[in-house]
């Protein structure tokens, strides 16, 4: 097994590993991983310490391969107080992923507000992430730690977990802490499905993260609930803490379909 979800080939292009296998096709990648290697990507595009990223959003254009892609990155408009980045993923020379970031400029001049206080951490459980026995497909769902606070995966409703990831992203890296929440932030559809999965696909083409202050430390939570109208059109939303409190928000639309 690889120790990353990413393995650097030279040159910005990157072979996905086993880790980075979605639950609906073991071909093609969970959008958690490729979000966050876009995410450093923007973090590096000339990298700005004095900087947050507040919003950010990917497309994801089609499957993306669990196979080999190339990466590319650009700011789209520069500026003292307020960025625009833009990063792409592709694979055998189609676009497969692209996102844009505005990086907002820090400040020590305010006084934050007192946080609310975050889900209690449960203890570790012996339950383990859903199989194909259950429809779902290995690679990311047992390279990400879950602990549920409500709900759980195959269970109809809004659900919370905790979540950490068990391998870096890059081989021999850290990730960084806009790169642990894009990495979880495009499950809340997943934990929280309304649908059966045997019978309906509920699948994302986009995710936008707004993020108010950096992730401290390695776990994330993601308190997710989906609604769904008729006419095949969904949203899932979730609430993104650590273990100090709210960190932002996500939201993802779908793609209702019977199989």
């Amino acid at each position: 097994m690889d120790d990353a979800f990413y393995l650097p080939l030279g040159d910005d292009r990157w072979r996905a590993t086993v880790h980075t296998a979605g639950p609906w096709d073991a071909r093609f990648q969970h959008g958690g991983p490729p979000s966050a290697l876009l995410a450093r990507a923007i973090e590096r595009c000339s990298a700005r310490e004095d900087m947050l990223v507040a919003r950010m959003a990917v497309d994801i254009l089609g499957g993306i391969p669990v196979y080999d892609l190339e990466l590319r990155s650009r700011v789209l408009r520069p500026g003292r107080s307020v960025e625009l980045v833009e990063a792409a993923l592709s694979a055998g020379g189609r676009d497969v992923a692209r996102a844009q970031a505005w990086r907002v400029l820090r400040t020590t001049q305010t006084t934050p507000p007192r946080q609310p206080s975050a889900q209690p951490l449960p203890a570790e459980t012996t339950d383990g992430a859903p199989s194909a026995v259950d429809g779902w497909l290995d690679g990311y769902l047992s390279a990400v730690e879950w602990r549920f606070t409500a709900g759980a995966f195959g269970r109809p409703g809004s659900a919370a977990a905790w979540t950490r990831l068990r391998y870096p992203l890059v081989d021999g890296e850290p990730p960084s802490p806009l790169q642990r929440v894009l990495a979880v932030a495009d499950s809340g559809n997943g934990i929280s499905s309304e649908l059966e999965l045997a019978d309906w696909h509920f699948i994302n083409p986009e995710l936008t993260v707004h993020l108010h202050r950096e992730a401290i430390g390695e776990w994330v939570c993601l308190e997710a609930r989906t609604a769904i109208s008729p006419g095949g059109v969904g949203l899932a939303t979730s609430v993104l803490s650590d273990l100090d409190g709210p960190i932002g928000v996500g939201a993802q639309s779908l793609l209702v379909a019977q199989r």
